[in-house]
């Protein structure tokens, strides 16, 4: 290997190095992951956490993220060892944080790392966060959720992560009812999901949304691979779409109950919901006999306006980097749905959830 080769390659993983702290930062869990080999590790022993594959550095770093009130990484240079097309390292870094539950503190730390060349240039095998110093003083500054945006990201969008009030959940429950809807104020995902259990019966015709909500929790595993349920999605996805077109819209225009999230809920009353085909919305609609929807905290906005508006600057990008990760194609707001009452009442029910979770 020659001296610019050598250059080259340690640029190269100092950009990656710069990429994890972004994405940490951005809560970019998609790309976080992308960071890594299909197999790698973010081991966190003093966490503790341990995550192993693409897969579960998503899921994982959704449970952790989603218990911050603020965060902070600065990540300083440090050693890099080359060894053909793979490489050994140690990052500095210094972290301010505060968790939603009111735990805080300070504290210096190092990543221990392996990286891998790979066709797609060089990626993490294994990061290995060790900390070093901690201090969980109380912290004298503040995150005002209006100054949360960073770099091309608008301070507005950013404040779209950050959970309702609890004075705000219980507005949009109360509008929501008003409006017609049955709404109810869970605690978290695992509740949610245990209700969701009392919802449905068992034996049910259940149509599932593409949601990272129901992926998350637990929920789209429990319908979709459970044996509990008649569940629609995969007898879709064992279709031929060129062929069985016409099958396909017929089973998921009239479940007997849809399941699924929302990429806002304001506190007038108002659900909005986001398609890029628009396959699954005329169940939301009114096709689906019964429908259940459940809403993390973070998506809870004053009005339809900004509801709109965190459709755009908020779930699409995120919604879009799945796509082009799942299906390798992007995502688009082709088609809106506004469910502003519903006039058939026990239709539908909305878990409006203390947490954050999903887009």
């Amino acid at each position: 290997m020659n001296d610019f080769q050598a250059i080259a390659d340690r640029v190269e993983i100092e950009a990656l190095r710069g990429e994890f702290t972004d994405a940490a930062m951005m809560r970019d869990r998609l790309r976080m992951a992308s960071l890594f080999i299909p197999d790698g590790a973010l081991r966190m022993p003093d966490i503790p956490a341990e995550l192993v594959g693409r897969e579960e550095i998503i899921t994982g770093g959704e449970r952790l993220q989603r218990q911050w009130d603020f965060f902070v990484q600065t990540t300083h240079p440090g050693t890099i060892l080359l060894d053909g097309d793979t490489a050994t390292g140690r990052a500095y870094i210094q972290e301010l944080a505060r968790t939603l539950d009111g735990r805080q503190g300070l504290n210096y730390a190092i990543y221990h790392d392996r990286y891998q060349r790979t066709v797609e240039g060089w990626k993490f095998a294994e990061r290995v966060y060790e900390i070093r110093y901690l201090d969980t003083s109380p912290l004298a500054g503040t995150a005002p959720h209006a100054a949360r945006g960073s770099g091309n990201i608008p301070a507005h969008a950013a404040s779209f992560t950050h959970p309702a009030s609890a004075e705000r959940l219980e507005r949009a429950g109360a509008a929501l009812r008003a409006n017609g809807f049955a709404a109810e104020i869970l605690d978290d995902a695992a509740a949610a999901r245990a209700r969701v259990k009392d919802l449905v019966p068992e034996g049910a015709c259940v149509l599932t949304g593409a949601s990272e909500t129901l992926r998350l929790s637990g929920i789209d595993e429990d319908i979709n691979a459970g044996g509990r349920y008649d569940a629609i999605r995969p007898r879709v996805l064992a279709i031929d779409r060129a062929t069985g077109a016409d099958e396909i819209r017929r089973l998921t225009a009239g479940p007997e109950f849809v399941v699924n999230s929302v990429a806002a809920v304001t506190e007038t009353g108002s659900l909005v919901l986001a398609s890029g085909s628009g396959s699954q919305l005329p169940a939301d609609a009114g096709g689906a006999a019964r429908a259940v929807w459940i809403v993390g905290a973070q998506k809870v906005v004053p009005d339809l306006s900004t509801a709109l508006r965190r459709v755009e600057e908020h779930a699409l990008p995120l919604e879009n980097a799945r796509a082009q990760a799942v299906y390798g194609m992007p995502s688009a707001v082709n088609r809106l749905l506004i469910l502003n009452a519903e006039p058939r009442p026990g239709r539908g029910t909305v878990l409006l959830l203390r947490e954050a979770i999903g887009f």
